[in-house]
């Protein structure tokens, strides 16, 4: 997948399905995924089990380093639990709730 979309530009994501899978399994997903050359992992779909933790976030953050990307999905619904997954080392949240987490953000600025 990484070597038929690379040349065209396109990032490749690969989701985890982390709420399934025991931590020496989330290990070894996101190792193959960095050896394999792809730019994120994600840590759900939001229709299984679970979805993200901000565990699950600092440990993928920890295998695949700096230079990929992490997309947070499932069960991100407040201002509060992106910035946790956030400060876990996400650098995309994926969620249904994102025009309520941007009015909890409004509501935070002071003018």
């Amino acid at each position: 997948m990484v070597q038929a979309s690379h040349p065209a530009h396109a990032l490749v994501k690969v989701i985890i399905e982390t709420a399934l899978l025991t931590e020496e399994e989330k290990i070894t997903a996101c190792s193959l995924a960095k050896q394999a050359g792809a730019d994120y992992v994600k840590t759900s779909t939001g229709f299984s089990t679970g979805g993200a933790t901000a565990e699950d976030v600092a440990l993928m953050r920890g295998v695949v380093g700096p230079e990929m990307g992490i997309k947070a999905a499932g069960g991100v619904r407040s201002l509060a639990e992106a910035e946790k997954m956030i400060k876990a080392g996400a650098t995309r949240i994926g969620t249904s709730a994102g025009v309520k987490i941007v009015e909890e953000a409004k509501c935070n600025i002071d003018y």
